[in-house]
């Protein structure tokens, strides 16, 4: 029987302090990351917008986008899995409380929802417009209603610190912890004590987003949980490695005529059975139709 995927969630983060979540673009790369040792995964709506869709993270994406690579991953994989369904997909709190519910029974462990509007942005990126706090309360409150499980976490983001500043963010956040929030997403931190302060107003976990390329330094393990931070999100490394390596492969075979200069780059064949578990499921089968590999060679 399968766990709870809360619970999973909720054990990591006492066991492991804090808790690294990577994230994930496919069932293969959660296997992979499972296997790497980690305890969390994630699923990043922008990289659902651009991995899956090929698309800009702009609030194009909709709640079935979503759940398609979802219930992809938590069919291959236990780890608990975290979500990002920015800003709920949808204009009134029924579409809150309907994706939180189908992202429940899909084996998601954890969402976190954010405080934009509706045509949101990357939160490394200017012309953020955010709604109020009741508004982003309210947000949070149906998300609760639309638990499945009371271990389900529901987190709340905030991106007030570009706008706002930290005095009103911090407000915020304590808004969204009445307003029934797990644990607090800070956005775009640039300085680190500002997570500290975070801990500290909401006694809440904090999540540090520590994506490349952006705002937030990349800041160590080690930093960060001298700063209270309770999860660190490195919610796109796979996926811009992986979209790197392709690059540079797709341009030798164009180039060269030939993949054999990037062989070194790839996953072999071996490491690739070995993730997916290839031969025990070729050994079910042999089993099933009693037969062995040289016979159906034959």
């Amino acid at each position: 029987m399968r766990q709870n995927p809360g619970m999973l969630f909720r054990e990591a983060l006492e066991l492991e302090k804090p808790l690294q979540v990577v994230g994930v673009m496919n069932a293969n790369h959660a296997l992979l990351a499972g296997q790497a040792g980690f305890k969390a995964i994630y699923l990043s709506g922008g990289g659902v917008a651009a991995g899956s869709l090929g698309i800009p993270d702009l609030g194009i994406t909709n709640l079935n986008d979503v759940l398609i690579d979802v219930e992809r991953i938590t069919g291959a994989c236990a780890v608990p899995l975290l979500v990002d369904i920015d800003t709920g997909f949808g204009p009134s709190a029924f579409n809150v409380v309907r994706t939180v519910k189908s992202l429940s029974k899909a084996g998601a462990a954890a969402v976190h929802l954010e405080d934009q509007v509706g045509a949101k942005r990357c939160g490394h990126r200017p012309g953020k417009e955010l709604v109020s706090p009741q508004e982003m309360s309210d947000r949070i409150k149906a998300a609760c209603d639309g638990r499945v499980e009371e271990s389900f976490l529901i987190g709340a983001r905030t991106d007030a610190l570009a706008s706002e500043g930290i005095d009103r963010a911090l407000d915020r956040a304590l808004a969204y912890k009445q307003a029934g929030a797990d644990f607090i997403f800070a956005e775009a931190v640039e300085n680190i004590e500002h997570y500290r302060r975070f801990s500290q107003t909401t006694g809440l976990p904090i999540l540090a987003n520590i994506t490349e390329f952006g705002k937030t330094p990349l800041y160590t393990r080690a930093e960060l949980g001298a700063s209270d931070v309770s999860m660190i999100l490195y919610p796109l490394s796979g996926f811009r490695a992986a979209n790197k390596a392709a690059a540079n492969v797709f341009k030798h075979i164009r180039q060269d005529g030939t993949q054999a200069n990037v062989l070194d780059t790839m996953q072999t064949r071996e490491e690739l059975y070995d993730s997916i578990d290839y031969y025990a499921y070729e050994s079910r089968l042999n089993q099933l139709f009693n037969t062995t590999n040289n016979e159906r060679n034959e």
